[in-house]
């Protein structure tokens, strides 16, 4: 069985497990790696964390979350404070297997991946940081392999967060 839960992305002086935003998770937020310029990134196993655009209000930055099922792919919700909100998934295909026991598919709660990278473009230009469309699109057509948690940790990097 693969890993279950979230990573919560943001930028900010202080500890984002302190944040009102996030304060009805607090207790199940545990710091994974912090980046460069203020970068966080937070391991959440809770039910839910709550909203990205709350985070980004509070922090005055863009702000993301990754909900990965069974590391074999990734709800992606991101926001900045003015640039709004917007959705993605990591590994469609494997998306579309969760989805379809609903009845649904990717393309009834996420953006198709061209609209997403061009979204992912601007939140990264609010955060100061510059990616190119093309780049972050192959990401979000990839698979996740070997995880979908790398996956993720690819598409911060496309995003311009990079790693240590």
């Amino acid at each position: 069985m693969g890993f279950w839960g979230y990573y919560v992305v943001g930028r900010s002086a202080r500890p984002l497990a302190e944040l009102a935003a996030l304060s009805g998770v607090r207790d199940g937020l545990t710091l994974h790696e912090q980046r460069a310029d203020g970068w966080q990134i937070w391991e959440a196993t809770v039910p839910e964390v709550g909203s990205m655009t709350k985070v980004a209000d509070e922090t005055g930055a863009p702000a993301l979350f990754g909900f990965v099922m069974d590391s074999d792919c990734v709800a992606v919700e991101a926001a900045g404070p003015e640039s709004g909100a917007w959705n993605a998934c990591l590994a469609r295909e494997a998306m579309a297997g969760y989805l379809g026991a609903d009845g649904k598919e990717p393309d009834d709660l996420f953006l198709p991946p061209r609209d997403a990278a061009e979204r992912a473009v601007g939140w990264a230009a609010e955060a100061g940081r510059v990616a190119d469309v093309e780049q972050v699109e192959q990401v979000l057509n990839a698979p996740a392999e070997p995880s979908a948690e790398l996956l993720f940790f690819r598409f911060l990097e496309r995003l311009g967060i990079p790693g240590q």
